[in-house]
């Protein structure tokens, strides 16, 4: 069976979405990031960035959200566009977008405005302005297509969903309505069985929520810094 290494951040999150929406059968395995599970030797063999998820099927090990939802929707056939070169084209281009910039730039800017040791506004202001830009270039897209690739619920989406979910916590309160059509996308989403299940899935292991000053220094290593 499938081994799911998780937590309940983002873009574990849209892992599980995968496979609760293509039914696979699969083992959750709770990494808790605030207690430093992530650095322990065990799951740096599976993956040596010390970042969840990851997934080992069988001999494959596959770690990176996009990476991941990929190597799943290759394997079962399920959620991917037609067998094309202009669709395969349009589904690495997007992947990619959501990898490089989408997650990074969402992910720093909670960082900064809520972890920092001190609040940096050019970081801040710099990583609010490359998160509104692609969650922008997102919204334009499908303000032309009902999903990312079309007419046809992909992998894509998934990806997208991870973050854009969570967008009040990324742009504040408000900012859905900022991106009407992403919006209309996120609530469908939200609305499938598969997704309740998905964000579920965090309440079957308790996570440590404190960021106390062990949680600072296994999710923030870099970080010297104790907390009052």
């Amino acid at each position: 069976m499938l081994k799911f290494y998780y937590s309940g951040a983002p873009n574990p999150t849209k892992v599980a979405l995968f496979l609760e929406e293509a039914g696979l059968p699969y083992e959750p395995i709770a990494v808790d990031t605030r207690k430093g599970d992530q650095h322990k030797p065990e799951f740096l063999a599976i993956n040596p960035n010390a970042k969840v998820p990851a997934i080992v099927d069988g001999d494959a090990t596959v770690f990176d959200s996009s990476a991941i939802l990929l190597y799943l929707g290759e394997k079962t056939g399920k959620f991917m566009p037609a067998k094309t070169d202009k669709a395969r084209g349009e589904l690495l281009s997007w992947m990619m977008f959501v990898a490089s910039g989408v997650g990074p730039y969402s992910g720093q800017l909670v960082h900064f405005r809520n972890y920092a040791p001190e609040k940096n506004e050019y970081a801040i202001n710099r990583y609010a302005f490359e998160a509104q830009r692609h969650f922008g270039i997102i919204d334009a897209r499908l303000a032309k297509n009902k999903y990312m690739l079309g007419d046809t619920y992909t992998v894509v989406d998934m990806n997208v969903w991870g973050w854009a979910r969570l967008l009040p916590n990324v742009l504040g309160e408000g900012a859905a309505a900022k991106f009407p059509n992403l919006k209309r996308v996120v609530d469908e989403i939200n609305a499938r069985p598969a997704a309740a299940k998905a964000i579920a899935l965090k309440d079957k292991h308790k996570f440590k929520t404190d960021m106390d000053q062990e949680a600072l220094h296994a999710m923030f290593p870099h970080m010297k810094m104790k907390v009052a």
